[in-house]
């Protein structure tokens, strides 16, 4: 393939792809030396860091409705994508275009020099300058990997958030929650704002924000989310309550702690009064196969990224909470560095029927592997399908009135759901 620039962005990403042969190389040191030349990229835009094993993309969403509906000119920086590459960067709720990205791919490639940038060290230096270009006045970035060695932690936040720290990617970041607890609490910075949004964390996250001395805050601590009556709920803080707000528009009962954990970031770096103004915005957020519902001919589809055992179990806790008449059918695909066991197990009681597929990945575990690992936690109906699409064809045609289908597992099986249900990412 030829040298950039190119003209078409597949090309810029297909060339991207192959820059570094490592594919994922944790580290600060490249993007640190090639943001130093970007300056612009470095803006005084409020920034606000946000990681976690699962919450992190809530959160962000949270933050970025919020801090819009203040007048803020917000980039939203997120990752993988589900459908198109642009819908990683967001400006004012709108993806990117393709000369957007194409102007923020030819600044970063000028920068680059010889420093063998990883793909996604490549996307958040192109995020960054997209946003610099556009007069971003706020940034919200979502850590891609960890925390501490990420790319996006390269960038000196105001404050950061930790969603939540649970068992995975443990071939990068540790066996166990306290070694990455420590990981995750990387993002945080000496005096500033550091939210722990985990009810329970790993002492390896207090102790690290305790040694640099970072304003911690913890949920059931320092902030809380009640519960009020017919819906309703309270945040808490030492700087004041807000009652009567509605329930997040994101399903499912860890939505709450979420959103909670969003404001306080907020009242952290703005104080309560400015959060109290901007908390209504809440029920703008919007996410993409996060316990997304949709209704197509009488049959409840829920779609849902959850690839972990501790984001499975939450999500059967908010399908359990929303039980359907009918029969729970599940497309159903992961990849081969999950826990498919865990995951599979945490699911299964809400689920009779399984359509496994493989996830539209190089890395994705086979239907064979699927099926063995379904046996493995006690078994169930199951059936192989060569790809998403079929197994999607597959469940509208069994589907009754009344019955659900589950589309889970991955990034790499939601996509594809959802574009076979003619979904947008960008809603």
């Amino acid at each position: 393939m030829d040298a950039p620039p190119f003209d078409r962005v597949a090309d810029w990403l297909a060339w991207q792809e192959r820059l570094n042969a490592a594919g994922i190389e944790l580290g600060l040191e490249r993007v640190a030396t090639v943001l130093s030349r970007l300056p612009a990229a470095g803006s005084g835009a409020l920034t606000l860091l946000v990681g976690g094993t699962n919450g992190k993309g809530s959160c962000a969403a949270y933050l970025a409705a919020m801090l819009s509906a203040g007048g803020y000119r917000v980039g939203l920086y997120t990752s993988p994508h589900l459908l198109r590459y642009h819908e990683r960067v967001v400006i004012d709720d709108a993806c990117i275009d393709d000369a957007g990205l194409l102007a923020a791919f030819a600044e970063v490639e000028q920068a680059r020099g010889q420093v063998p940038l990883t793909y996604f060290e490549y996307g958040t230096l192109a995020a960054l300058s997209a946003f610099a270009q556009a007069g971003c006045t706020a940034r919200v970035l979502e850590v891609g990997l960890g925390g501490r060695l990420d790319a996006v932690n390269a960038v000196s936040p105001a404050g950061a958030l930790v969603a939540s720290v649970a068992l995975d990617h443990v071939d990068w970041l540790g066996p166990d929650r306290e070694s990455i607890g420590h990981e995750k609490a990387g993002i945080f910075r000496a005096g500033r704002p550091a939210i722990c949004g985990d009810p329970a964390p790993p002492s390896s996250l207090l102790a690290h924000a305790r040694a640099i001395d970072a304003e911690l805050w913890c949920i059931g601590r320092d902030y809380h989310a009640r519960a009020e009556s017919e819906g309703r709920w309270c945040y808490e803080s030492p700087g004041g309550r807000l009652s009567g707000l509605p329930a997040p528009p994101l399903a499912g009962q860890v939505q709450y702690g979420n959103a909670a954990s969003a404001m306080a970031l907020l009242e952290a770096c703005l104080g309560f009064s400015r959060m109290a103004e901007l908390a209504p915005a809440l029920g703008a957020a919007r996410l993409a196969a996060r316990g997304q519902r949709v209704r197509q001919a009488d049959v409840e589809w829920w779609l849902d990224v959850a690839h972990n055992p501790a984001a499975a179990a939450a999500l059967a806790d908010t399908l359990a909470a929303a039980p359907v008449p009918g029969r729970r059918l599940c497309v159903f695909g992961g990849l081969e560095t999950k826990d498919v066991r865990g995951v599979l197990g945490a699911l299964a009681a809400e689920v009779d029927e399984w359509l496994f597929v493989p996830a539209d990945s190089p890395r994705a575990l086979t239907t064979a592997r699927l099926c063995e690992a379904l046996g493995e936690v006690g078994g169930g109906r199951a059936s192989a399908w060569p790809g998403v699409a079929e197994a999607c064809a597959a469940a509208a045609e069994r589907a009754r009135p009344g019955d659900r289908v589950l589309v889970a597992g991955s990034f790499h099986v939601a996509g594809p759901a959802m574009a076979w249900l003619g979904l947008s990412s960008e809603a």
